[in-house]
């Protein structure tokens, strides 16, 4: 017999922290219930004691999995040396020398801080001091965080009873082809949302546009793959009004989509790429990368014009150097295009089992699915049954994000092929018990 989920003690801790802590968790966390003692690799194992095969890795941040020996190493080594201060020390100097050999042609000056959102209202202030303008563009189901500079472009319901919002902010239709927002089909539409993009910008803006920013793949909105092309129709649409093309990388950099940037797979380099997650390996470590000639630009240039005092701190320059040791070492990158691709063909059979299957997709390690209750309608399936389904897989050990009608998998970069295939049957065999008392098929 199975054990209950959460376990007692998962359950006393969990009610514990909830006396004190506001509202506003991370959804899986708080659907769960559950408080995580331990990890290893791509491993989870709760106070009781029960194991989980983690398909989330906090969101893509765990690139080198759980407790990686040589990370927990490094941490620890740098931990007896020295924790904070932005002076250089001989770890940054070598993160940075290292890092900059993986990144795109001329993109060579590196600056660091500690999250996402800080690091693209950093972007967007290298784009007004390289343009001087000071409009925006971003994309529907977009998310590049959620502190002020950046909200209104925040693609999503998540923004709704925030505002007013700062001004020159807009967004466009992203390459959502299975629910394509202007009715259309790929590649008969010649990829008409960049066209819409060139009227968003003509019938709503000033024409300042100082950067154009897009995910060449959407994390939040489901890990949506855009055709190929359409990140090359960004970018040019971007030239044609002496903009900066934004890459935001935080999810999909580090190897994350089967090769080492997401904007490798449509031949892009970008002016600007914003970093994170996967790069700090679990510690809060983000940054952005450009060009010589656009950082020096002033204010940005400036002594302290764009640092952070947490930004590439000791304990951060050690994790980032130590992921990024592990994911070449290891082959990390080739580990996640093959691991992706055999899970991606074995959620293809899923599809062809399970009607309410309405959409498989993905690149490398960064795959998604949509719950429909109708594949004609495409109506998505009542959250009733995908919190069902959540709490299912959860009950038989894997922990992902399938509590809405989009389910993520996200899984460490470092998982097996035999641990993800036996997360997905996991996730066929709830989807069974889900089927069956919901009546869906």
């Amino acid at each position: 017999m199975k054990p209950s989920n959460p376990g007692p003690r998962s359950r006393s801790i969990v009610a514990r922290e909830q006396q004190h802590m506001a509202p506003g968790l991370q959804s899986f966390a708080l659907y769960s219930g559950l408080a995580m003692a331990r990890g290893s690799g791509s491993t989870l194992v709760d106070e009781d004691g029960k194991e989980y095969i983690d398909f989330i890795a906090g969101i893509g941040v765990g690139s080198v999995g759980h407790c990686h020996p040589d990370y927990v190493e490094a941490l620890k080594r740098q931990a007896e040396r020295l924790t904070f201060g932005s002076f250089t020390t001989e770890t940054r100097a070598r993160f940075l020398e290292l890092l900059a050999t993986l990144t795109p042609a001329g993109l060579t000056r590196i600056q660091l801080y500690s999250g996402g959102a800080e690091a693209v209202e950093a972007a967007f202030r290298l784009a007004k001091s390289a343009t001087r303008k000071f409009e925006f563009v971003g994309f529907w189901g977009g998310f590049h965080g959620k502190t002020g500079g950046v909200l209104g472009l925040l693609g999503s319901e998540t923004k709704r009873g925030l505002g007013p919002f700062m001004p020159g902010l807009y967004l466009s239709p992203y390459a959502y082809c299975y629910r394509c927002p202007l009715q259309l089909r790929y590649p008969e539409c010649g990829i008409a949302c960049a066209e819409f993009l060139r009227e968003v910008i003509r019938h709503q803006t000033q024409g300042e546009i100082a950067a154009i920013i897009v995910e060449p793949m959407q994390g939040t909105a489901g890990n949506v793959i855009p055709p190929e092309g359409f990140l090359r129709a960004v970018q040019a649409i971007a030239k044609e009004h002496d903009a900066l093309l934004i890459a935001d990388e935080m999810l999909t950099g580090f190897g994350r989509t089967g090769t080492m940037w997401g904007c490798d797979h449509d031949g892009v380099v970008p002016d600007v790429m914003t970093i994170g997650k996967g790069m700090g390996g679990g510690f809060p470590l983000s940054g952005l990368i450009s060009t010589d000639e656009l950082t020096r630009h002033k204010p940005f240039g400036e002594p302290s014009g764009s640092s952070s005092s947490y930004g590439g701190n000791p304990l951060a320059a050690a994790a980032g150097l130590a992921t990024l040791d592990i994911i070449l070492k290891e082959n990390l990158v080739k580990n996640a295009e093959r691991v992706g691709a055999v899970m991606l063909a074995r959620l293809q059979t899923l599809k062809e089992k399970y009607r309410f299957i309405g959409d498989v997709r993905g690149k490398g390690l960064m795959l998604g699915l949509e719950l429909v209750k109708d594949p004609a309608t495409k109506e998505p399936l009542p959250k009733d049954a995908t919190r069902a389904l959540f709490q299912e897989c959860l009950k038989r050990g894997l922990v992902a994000m399938c509590y809405s009608h989009i389910i993520r998998i996200n899984p460490p970069l470092v998982i097996s092929e035999e641990t993800a295939l036996r997360g997905l049957a996991i996730l066929d065999e709830a989807m069974q018990v889900v089927a069956r008392e919901w009546g869906i098929d």
